[in-house]
């Protein structure tokens, strides 16, 4: 049907380069809550990105395309006082980050799975802040089920 057609056309790419700039992004945002700091408004909105270069050029350099990301618009960011930035606050930048995704992006389940890779890589904390994100996650889910 039509309807199927364009839900499928609007689908999100995931291929080589898409999984590098979710590897990139898992990075970024570890290197981030390494340092104590949560973001507040992770969303993809909130990331700039430097474009790959075209077939051609790349073909030139013969090397591999390495995403460059900057996260944007710190205006609701925190940082850590004396006890520090809790792993609560860093779980809920990775569901704002998570919804984010799903609402802009369809079908990038894999994706968001490959950023909590990265994440959980580079992270000092990952295995708390995502044990505390499914609790966060569950939250989320009452709150879309019952206002």
């Amino acid at each position: 049907t039509k309807k199927a057609r364009t839900a499928r056309s609007k689908q999100t790419r995931v291929d080589e380069e898409a999984r590098l700039v979710a590897q990139a992004l898992g990075r970024i945002v570890a290197d981030m809550h390494n340092v104590n700091i949560v973001h507040g408004d992770l969303t993809t909105s909130n990331i700039m990105m430097m474009p790959p270069p075209s077939p051609e050029k790349q073909e030139e350099d013969k090397k591999k395309w390495e995403p460059k990301l900057v996260l944007i618009d710190f205006g609701l960011s925190s940082t850590a006082g004396a006890k520090g930035v809790s792993h609560e606050e860093k779980a809920v930048d990775l569901y704002v980050l998570e919804r984010a995704f799903e609402s802009t992006h369809p079908g990038s389940h894999d994706l968001v799975a490959e950023f909590h890779r990265s994440y959980k890589g580079h992270s000092f904390t990952s295995d708390s802040v995502l044990q505390r994100l499914s609790q966060v996650r569950m939250r989320g889910r009452k709150r879309d089920c019952f206002g």
